[in-house]
């Protein structure tokens, strides 16, 4: 009984990081195609800084999948 609740609880955990992850993907995408259609001259700017930002929100997405 207690294997499987740690089971289950190790399951919940990832899926809530991995769910963090991505809504944390989205929010910063979001706000980029927002800042750019603001300021169209900065779309290389915005466009290397949403990038950098993404790939530190997946790697603490990954972070929780292997940790979980």
């Amino acid at each position: 009984m207690i294997h499987l609740l740690a089971e289950i609880s190790g399951n919940l955990t990832s899926a809530l990081g991995l769910l963090a992850a991505a809504i944390g993907v989205a929010l910063i995408g979001t706000k980029a195609a927002e800042s750019v259609g603001r300021n169209p001259g900065a779309s290389g700017k915005i466009l290397v800084q949403a990038i950098i930002g993404m790939a530190l929100v997946e790697g603490l997405g990954v972070l929780a999948l292997f940790l979980a």
